[in-house]
């Protein structure tokens, strides 16, 4: 082996990181629910000595399954460890499959440990003039440093040589083994000498050196420093044979036989193709996008309909096994057209309006929908060929460009034609931007968020630079690498040209692929496209609607209730020092953590990662339910306070200049059920059971001459349960229109329904509605204020007057495990990753979202066949009404005041007609001045 003097070997210690890695990172999953933290762990500690260490030659090494010689020397060795979870185990294929791809050698040899082969290899190194770092987190290896060998922890950055090991153990390199020998080790079950500890062993080998130094002169033993040294003679002779055994345990063996010897070991060059089918399995996009750079992204295969082949969904079925005749989607950079001129315009506008569906971006001054105007638009008419229209950039030395109003113009005709067939990326934000410069845009046939989303809702985010990575391997130009970050972050007109047009067009490109690539799959499930044709896609109009309209709130009853809510955080802030008997900063959990664990001694129930008596909401719930004074109020400061900034401050600034109202922005691709959610204001969160968030209701009024109608669901997925469980009980009492609750109560209290206690009822509520959201008797006891047994009683009579809902539970968690997924009654699916996982956690809250989520997500999808069936009847109503909020399972609109009472009846049958379940959808509508009388 010729090898220079200035030649690094850096031997890596996989094994030494497994678990490390494992229990450092939370468990991560993908979406076929194979664990991916460990792999993502040691992965990540080898991509950094490559970047520490570039030109170095690298080898990981990694136990052997099975046992070793020190096994053959000692029966009990390593004999406590407790077996590899299965949640790591199934990750060590992947990790051994990533680092051959990576182009390292990987080695695994039988009866030694990773320990002897990495003790070899250095050896070889040392011989052959080389420098050695070691990477590994074991203090066993300590034994191996010399001026030419070193230590580092990559997991802690801890860099050792022959002074950080003497400074770390007290012992010079060549004294560790006699320092183990001495001390034993417990993970290894190497048995040492009993009641040695690290300073006895330090005293030891500092005093007399090595183990066999130290057997020569146990007479001066008892003159050494240390304490107990006088009688550690004794126990040393005692257990002369167990010392010296644990030596030759502790001794790293440096002559093993390799097959390969260590100039043999060549790193090679990385096997792109497979590697990126690992990465993708795995679906670490930030390692998928490096290999995307560059244009390297299709080296798996020439088309991402290839790529999408291998991608396994979670019933085991591949979601892109199409057809030969399916459309080979290229992976490629495309090539991109900047208009500047009429004839390039001209040339687009008719190949626009000769294709049968085309892309299209915008990209604007800003994220905000209401202010935002158009600096420029993109189209892509087929793959990889797409163009960018700037119209309004205006940075020193910008380009003339095409006036916007008259290409906006000449657009308007295509972009309104509803025969005029479009594809975008979250089209909702694209039409309200194109309202803001009088454009109706019609027309949107598919979205590609949309599809994701409808794909699997918990696959990824459905951005589209994460939707580029995960379905076309493809690393996208990012927002941030254009226009920057923070404070030095530009608007994009003020993006050159060069960098914006490339970037625009690469949207519109991106766009197309991704749905040629989704709308196959989604097509392969016919529900999907059911899903994402009959209630996605023609609720986005709607919510462009409610959010263009927005809501009328009354700033000065919000000014008032804010000024109100300061005194009474002040009163609780006294209050607060009065019960901690001095004055503290409520904000500061440090604080608050000293003055209840320390100074009034509660009781520490959770503690934080560092450690430290944790002080967060469900611990100071906890206490507050014990009787404790100071934690209730806490929780009633908290909640005024995050009610104050969030809503009675905050919501009279986010009146919209133009409007005079407040436009929140409701979201179809976020939660994982279907359920719709808000921001900017968030709607769904604002408080209805406590005085302070009722009032808050009261600020959303209906305008001078018209009433605010709020219609809602009565008990829909107590309903949809019925539906789905086909109990006898619960659909003959729907059936009836008793009082389920009551009726309920009355089951398993054994009495007439007309005999009902108000408290029974309260206890049969809470069990009806804690089973389908997968309530325990533990929690119901404690929600209740009963016994667990108790408690358990009340579960048990429930099932017994209700088998239906029993059996349902149980096939919906066997379904699930099956299939990995569960399905609303209109076909929506939502996987389940960790439904299969080991860890029984994650596996019960897998099965407990299992029963839930049919019901929610049905819930989500009838409230959205509805709000679609009202938004197309109003036009020829005949009433005076538009719909203006969406919260949960309830509609509020704005309706003439003459005509409320009529409109209330009207809207009620509309929204009952919105599906048909084995038992009467109930609405119920209310009429009022603000929305808190409404509802």
């Amino acid at each position: 082996m010729s090898q220079t003097a200035s030649k690094t070997v850096v031997l890596i210690d996989g094994s030494s990181y497994l678990f490390r890695a494992f229990h450092a990172l939370p468990l991560l999953t993908n979406s076929d629910g194979l664990h991916t933290n460990a792999v993502k762990g040691v992965i990540s500690m080898i991509k950094r000595l490559q970047k520490d260490y570039p030109d170095a030659q690298m080898v990981v090494v990694f136990d052997a399954k099975g046992k070793t010689f020190r096994n053959d020397m000692y029966s009990e060795y390593k004999a406590n460890r407790p077996p590899m979870p299965g949640e790591l185990r199934e990750q060590i294929e992947p990790i051994h499959n990533i680092i051959r791809a990576m182009g390292l050698p990987l080695l695994i040899i039988e009866g030694v440990e990773a320990d002897d082969v990495i003790g070899t290899l250095a050896s070889q190194a040392e011989s052959s003039g080389c420098q050695v770092i070691v990477s590994t987190g074991d203090k066993d290896m300590a034994q191996l440093v010399d001026p030419h060998v070193s230590l580092i922890n990559t997991m802690t950055n801890v860099f050792m040589d022959v002074d950080g090991v003497k400074e770390k153990f007290g012992v010079p390199p060549e004294h560790i083994i006699d320092y183990l020998a001495l001390m034993g080790d417990k993970v290894d079950n190497i048995p040492g000498v009993p009641k040695v500890g690290e300073k006895t062993a330090v005293g030891l080998v500092a005093g007399l050196g090595s183990l066999e130094d130290i057997y020569a002169n146990l007479d001066k033993v008892k003159e050494l420093s240390f304490r107990g040294a006088k009688t550690m003679a004794a126990k040393l002779e005692e257990h002369k044979d167990q010392a010296f055994l644990s030596k030759e345990l502790a001794t790293i063996k440096c002559d093993v036989e390799l097959e390969q010897p260590l100039g043999e070991l060549k790193n090679s060059e990385i096997d792109k193709p497979a590697l990126l089918e690992l990465f993708k399995t795995m679906e670490f996009k930030g390692w998928i996008a490096e290999l995307a750079d560059a244009g390297e992204a299709s080296a798996k295969g020439s088309s991402t309909a290839s790529a999408a082949s291998s991608e396994t969904s979670a019933d085991g079925s591949s979601e892109g096994s199409f057809e030969d005749n399916e459309p080979a989607v290229s992976s490629e950079k495309g090539e991109y057209e900047i208009i500047l001129t009429q004839d390039g315009l001209d040339g687009w506008i008719k190949l626009l309006k000769d294709s049968e569906l085309f892309a299209f971006d915008t990209e604007t001054t800003s994220l905000v929908y209401k202010e935002a105007e158009i600096v420029g638009v993109s189209f892509a008419v087929e793959v990889g060929k797409a163009a960018y229209v700037p119209l309004a950039h205006d940075y020193e030395g910008a380009p003339a460009q095409l006036d916007r109003d008259e290409v906006l113009a000449q657009l308007k005709p295509i972009l309104e034609d509803e025969n005029q067939k479009k594809v975008g990326q979250h089209m909702k934000y694209d039409a309200h931007v194109l309202a803001n410069h009088g454009i109706e845009l019609k027309g949107v046939e598919f979205d590609t968020q949309l599809e994701s989303y409808i794909l699997d809702s918990v696959a990824t985010r459905h951005d589209m630079d994460s939707l580029a990575l995960k379905y076309l391997g493809y690393k996208t130009v990012t927002f941030e690498e254009i226009v920057g970050k923070g404070a030095k972050q530009k608007t994009f007109n003020q993006i050159e040209l060069d960098v914006a047009g490339p970037y625009a067009a690469e949207d519109a490109d991106i766009t197309l692929r991704l749905h040629q690539t989704l709308w196959p799959k989604l097509q392969k499930h016919g529900s999907l496209a059911s899903v994402f044709s009959d209630i996605e896609m023609p609720a986005m109009p709607v919510l462009t609607a409610m959010e263009s309209l927005g809501a009328l709130i009354d700033a000065d009853k919000l000014h008032a209730q804010s000024a109100e809510i300061e005194q009474k955080l002040q009163q609780l802030e006294q209050q607060a020092h009065d019960a901690a008997g001095q004055v503290f900063n409520l904000g500061s959990p440090k604080q608050l953590g000293e003055i209840l664990f320390e100074k009034l001694e509660l009781p520490v129930i959770k503690k934080t990662p560092k450690g430290a008596p944790s002080t967060a909401e469900e611990v100071l719930v906890q206490l507050a339910e014990d009787g404790f004074e100071l934690p209730q109020i806490i929780i009633d400061h908290r909640g005024l306070s995050k009610l104050k900034s969030t809503y009675t401050d905050k919501l009279p600034t986010m009146i919209a200049g133009k409007t005079g109202r407040v436009h929140t922005s409701y979201h179809q691709a976020v939660t994982a059920t279907g359920r719709l959610s808000s921001s900017d204001p968030n709607l769904q969160n604002i408080p209805v059971r406590s005085e302070e968030g009722r009032r808050i209701r009261q600020a959303f009024i209906a305008p001078e001459g018209y009433k605010l109608v709020a219609a809602d669901y009565s008990q829909i997925e107590l309903r949809i349960m019925a539906h789905l469980s086909n109990d006898d009980g619960l659909l003959k009492a729907f059936g009836e229109g008793r009082d389920i609750h009551r009726a309920t109560a009355a089951e398993v209290f054994e009495v007439a329904e007309d005999e009902v206690t108000d408290n029974q009822r309260r206890s049969a509520k809470a069990i009806n509605f804690g089973l389908i959201y997968g309530m325990s008797a533990f929690g119901l006891a404690k929600q209740l204020g009963i016994g667990r047994n108790e408690a358990q009683d009340y579960v048990n009579l429930y099932f017994q007057r209700y088998p239906g809902v029993a059996d349902y539970m149980e096939n919906t968690r066997e379904h699930a495990k099956e299939q990995g997924y569960v399905e609303t009654i209109f076909g929506r699916r939502l996987y389940l990753p960790e439904i299969k996982s080991r860890n029984v956690p994650r596996r019960q809250h897998a099965e407990r979202t299992a029963i839930n989520a049919p019901m929610q997500g049905s819930a989500a999808d009838i409230i959205k066949r509805a709000m679609v069936q009202v938004f197309d009847w109003l036009p020829d109503s005949g009433f005076d009404a538009r719909m203006i909020m969406q919260v949960h399972d309830e509609l509020i609109l704005e309706v003439k005041a003459e005509q409320a009472e009529a409109f209330a009846e009207a809207l009620k049958q509309r929204m009952q007609a919105a599906a048909e379940l084995k038992v009467p959808l109930l609405v119920e509508a209310g009429i009022g001045d603000n929305w808190e009388q409404a509802h």
